[in-house]
């Protein structure tokens, strides 16, 4: 196990659940680190959207793990890796995992549904589970050889197939080797997540993602003494869509660029997060 994954074992305590912020790049890890986050959310959604295409399993693999592998080496929170099904079966997951343990990810969550996979939250969504057999059997392929945690998640609540079905496959999925489980929902209040967590026999940690029933606080979730980990699941790419929309409608009605400066980094900024000073030092050092 490599020792981000060891850093975000240890965080992962249901008396003072770690918070993972979503990022869709480099610079939005960065950033998330920088915030005092514990862990960095390298989410599918955020890097599909990134792109300008849908959270379908349509981008590949070889963008997804350069994504991950370019968060990793800019800043030193654990990055979790949304890895959707994981491909197509075990196999695949058996090839697909040591390459996100060679970028150094601390963990990967994997999810039940079919590939491809569909958005848990879009209206109308495909939502086809596979059969827990054959999940557990991806779970196992993703552990064989140590590497990053394996955070199995259920989409049993996003299909409607209901909390004695969800708590079913979580049970599975701890059995299996997962080290921890992420139950997901799309309701606008957090009954059917807290029903589950209290009924939830407390075998791993679980992992919340609150993006629909956003009230619920941090606070009520470490009371809970349940889940070790909450994903701020898409929060960066939104934040960044919104800031962008303001300023570029800005430019425009005014009609040039001086209303936008006291509201946007300033170049020196971003010349700190690029590292620029470091290099400097290398250029005095080295350049003859």
């Amino acid at each position: 196990m490599t020792d981000a994954s060891e850093r975000l074992r240890a965080r992962l305590n249901p008396h003072r659940p770690a918070i993972a912020m979503s990022a869709h790049n480099a610079l939005s890890a960065k950033l998330a680190a920088e915030a005092g986050f514990d862990a960095v959310w390298g989410s599918g959604f955020e890097l599909s959207a990134a792109h300008a295409v849908p959270d379908a399993s349509i981008l590949s693999w070889e963008t997804h793990l350069a994504a991950m592998r370019a968060m990793v080496e800019v800043q030193h929170a654990p990055v979790v890796a949304d890895i959707d099904t994981g491909g197509g079966n075990a196999v695949s997951v058996a090839y697909l995992v040591p390459r996100y343990a060679a970028a150094g990810v601390a963990a990967v969550v994997m999810e039940d549904k079919t590939f491809p996979k569909d958005s848990s939250l879009r209206a109308e969504g495909r939502q086809e589970l596979v059969r827990i057999e054959e999940f557990q059997g991806k779970i196992e392929a993703a552990r064989i050889d140590g590497g990053p945690l394996v955070i199995a998640r259920t989409e049993a609540l996003i299909a409607g197939l209901g909390e004695a079905e969800a708590l079913r496959r979580g049970a599975a999925y701890a059995e299996a080797g997962a080290d921890a489980v992420l139950i997901h929902s799309k309701q606008k209040t957090p009954d059917e997540i807290l029903s589950f967590c209290h009924a939830w026999p407390g075998r791993v940690p679980l992992v919340l993602v609150p993006t629909a029933y956003p009230r619920l606080s941090f606070a009520e979730v470490a009371a809970l003494e349940k889940v070790g980990l909450i994903i701020c699941g898409n929060h960066a790419i939104r934040a960044a869509v919104a800031a962008m929309r303001a300023t570029f409608a800005t430019i425009l009605a005014e009609g040039g660029i001086a209303g936008v400066e006291d509201r946007i980094a300033s170049v020196a900024d971003i010349f700190a997060l690029q590292g620029d000073s470091h290099m400097r030092e290398v250029e005095a050092r080295f350049l003859r």
